[in-house]
Formats: C-alpha cells, structure tokens, sequence
C-alpha cells in the first residue's frame, strides 16, 4: 500500500497588487494498492450499552447488528466486546475470532439493566483493543441510547484522547433520542472515528454494517499531514485546518516554526480524506512561486512498518500584475462544506444562549450553503428546524440530532 497525496488551491492565481490574498488549500489523502495483496487482520472492540432503556427491541436489534458483525469477521481478526450501564465488565476478552457461534451465544445473553457511564465501558474497551493493536487495524465502536447520567463526561474526553495515541481509533453510535450529541461528537472527534446516529431500533444492522464496511477499508494507519510552509505564507490564525470529509470535524494543529502537522488518524482504499486549509500568501512579484510543502507520514500495519513518508509534493502559485482568477469549482464544494457546518454550530450556540431568532437565520443561511453544494437532505433539515424556531416552536431531541448529523456529512 501507498499514499496518494492531492493539492489544490481555491484559486492558484494572485493579485501582485495586494500585501496579502487569502487562499484556502483542499487536500486529498487516500491509501492506494501497489500491486500487493493482503490485509491486515482487524482488531474490533464492541462497548455496547446494556443500560435499562435499552431493553426490550432497542438491546435485540443492538445483539442482531453485533451477531452480524462476528459473522463477518475471519478466524485472524480479534474481538473483544465490553458492555456497561452503572459500571462496566469485560462480556468477551480480545481474542481470535475462533468460535463465532459461542461468542454470538454470549452477546444473545445481555440483559438490560442499570444506570449509564460511558467513561467506564471505553476505560474497558481501550484496555481490551490495546491488547491486540500491534499489526492490526484497530477499532472500537461505543453504542448507547443515554445520557452518561453515572459518568464523568470530562473524562471520557480524555480517555479518546487516549485512544487516537493508543492508535485506537474510536466511533459512537448514539441509538434512539436521549442521548448527547455534544458529548459522543466530542468522543469520535478526538477519537478519529465518526458519529453514527440510528434513529429506529431496525436501523440498527444497516448503521453497524456501514461502519463495519468502512473499517474493513481501511489499510494504513496513524497518519500525519505535514506541511513546510515557505517564506511569505502562513496559517489562519482561528481553526486554521478542518476535515470536510468523508465528515466534517475541525483538527488540532500542532506547529513549530513553519512546520505544521494534523493528525488524519486511519487512511481508506480509494476514499480520501478531504483537509482544507485556510492560508494568507504575502505580496509577490508577478511569476510562480511555491507556497507549501505537502507529505503524509503513516504506518503500515500489514508490513509491520511505521512512520512511513509519502512523496512530497509542492504547492504553486502565480501572482499575475493583471489578475485574473481560476476558481477551483471542486474547493469551492470543500469551502461550502465547511461553511454548512459552522454556519449550523453557532446557530446551536445561539440556540443554548435564547436567541431563538438568531438560530433560525442560522440554520436558514446553513441550509442555502447546503442548497449551493447539491446536498438538498441536509438542505430540508435545516430548513424545517428553521422553519420550526420561527414558528415559536421548540425543536425536538431528533431534530437536534439530525440537525448535527447533517452538519457533519453529506447524507447518502
């Protein structure tokens, strides 16, 4: 396997007139296949919620989706499944998937009950997954239908922190509607995985094969976007560099002179993650000149290899004394991207703060940006939580939730 690493500027035409232009810079970063074959054995850690709300159809749909899971996997892919309510156990302890028909007897076996703590089945799930983390590609789902009413939220935060430095890469799935956006968005942001959302108990299966088909393309892992940015460029200083796909999350930045690195985390066969970049490029004279410098160190799990280099490749741009633009019509999409999703996030703060009006201007200016980037879905949901604030209406906690889902992605 190898990195397929692609640049590219809003507009890589500049006004020599102006001191300063402000560009934003789209990269795509993908793992590609080199002619070798294999993969590396998968090393998954379900943390199911067996709390008292999740009896009855919610816990047999989650046991079915699991069942389907281990059905799924092969006899050198490891599993280890926690669950928790109040408190948290080990239900199967890392190990090959051997006996696929005893392990599903044991996930049938959960039984509903108790209170609600997160932090205490991911402690559990992390010490489980990091047992079988070396040469495999890791991950860990957390499902739960609650709020982490016997849990400490700070505390979950930091144990996904954890995770992406354990090279664990942690996705929620939040089931039914009492459970808190903020608190599993946070979990997968820091934990490098995505937010799930299964609105009814029958959707429980397709949203655990979407991701257990996602993981399954995954190839290289731990990867890191550097930039060299060169004399005369520099960073935005406010969320410089975001993820816009395959869902939006805005990425810590860490910078040492001109030097600039983010974490991507798990790299996909053929689906890039799209990084946009907000930079300023200081006054030229007429010419081309580089402005950056773009390389994705990795690891390779099946070779057993780490902190691998891609191939650097240089970012251009011209200054022109007549300036006349080229809009890169596919960064433009990425910029609208971003905007929808911003756009709705202070319309949520706006919400929280009582300014009922200000959040539905919001999420109506959000739901034109999705309009203009061809994603009508998430354009109608933002339109109708609009419509609702203006109409003196409260939103529901699913029309929070679809809310955010679709600020972060693009619904197929």
């Amino acid at each position: 396997m190898k990195v397929d690493l692609q640049c590219a500027l809003s507009d890589p035409h500049l006004d020599s007139n102006q001191a300063s232009s402000q560009r934003q810079l789209a990269v795509a970063v993908a793992a590609v296949t080199d002619g070798s074959r294999g993969s590396a054995p998968l090393n998954l850690c379900l943390v199911l919620d067996q709390s008292g709300s999740m009896a009855g159809q919610p816990l047999k749909t989650v046991q079915q989706a699991a069942s389907r899971i281990v059905d799924n996997l092969k006899p050198e892919d490891q599993l280890s499944v926690v669950i928790f309510n109040h408190q948290a156990k080990v239900l199967i302890p890392q190990q090959p998937v051997l006996d696929p028909i005893r392990i599903k007897q044991q996930i049938a076996g959960i039984r509903a009950t108790g209170g609600t703590a997160i932090d205490e089945g991911l402690k559990l799930g992390i010490e489980e997954a990091a047992k079988g983390r070396e040469g495999a590609i890791s991950q860990i789902f957390i499902l739960t239908d609650g709020e982490n009413e016997h849990g400490d939220n700070e505390r979950c935060f930091k144990l996904a922190h954890l995770a992406a430095d354990y090279n664990l890469t942690l996705s929620t799935l939040g089931f039914g509607d009492q459970w808190n956006q903020d608190v599993l968005e946070r979990i997968a942001d820091a934990g490098g995985g995505s937010l799930s959302y299964i609105q009814e108990p029958e959707d429980a299966v397709a949203e655990f094969n979407r991701l257990f088909t996602r993981i399954q393309s995954v190839s290289l892992v731990n990867a890191y976007l550097i930039f060299n940015l060169l004399p005369g460029v520099r960073l935005a200083e406010l969320k410089p560099i975001a993820q816009v796909s395959p869902e939006t999350v805005e990425l810590p930045v860490i910078q040492e002179a001109s030097q600039v690195m983010v974490r991507l985390g798990d790299l996909m066969i053929d689906v890039p993650r799209i990084i946009l970049a907000n930079l300023y490029l200081g006054q030229q004279p007429e010419g081309t000149y580089p402005v950056l410098q773009a390389q994705v160190q990795y690891d390779d799990p099946l070779q057993g290899s780490t902190a691998i280099l891609s191939n650097l490749v240089t970012v251009s741009a011209t200054a022109q004394t007549i300036y006349r633009p080229v809009v890169n019509a596919q960064v433009q999409q990425h910029v609208l991207a971003l905007a929808k999703y911003r756009q709705t996030q202070i319309a949520e703060q706006k919400l929280q703060s009582g300014d009922r009006q200000g959040a539905a201007t919001l999420l109506q200016t959000a739901a034109k940006t999705a309009l203009q980037m061809g994603d009508s879905k998430a354009a109608t949901v933002l339109q109708e939580s609009a419509t609702r604030l203006q109409a003196g209406q409260d939103l529901t906690e699913r029309d929070r939730k679809q809310t955010r889902i679709v600020s972060k992605t693009i619904l197929r």
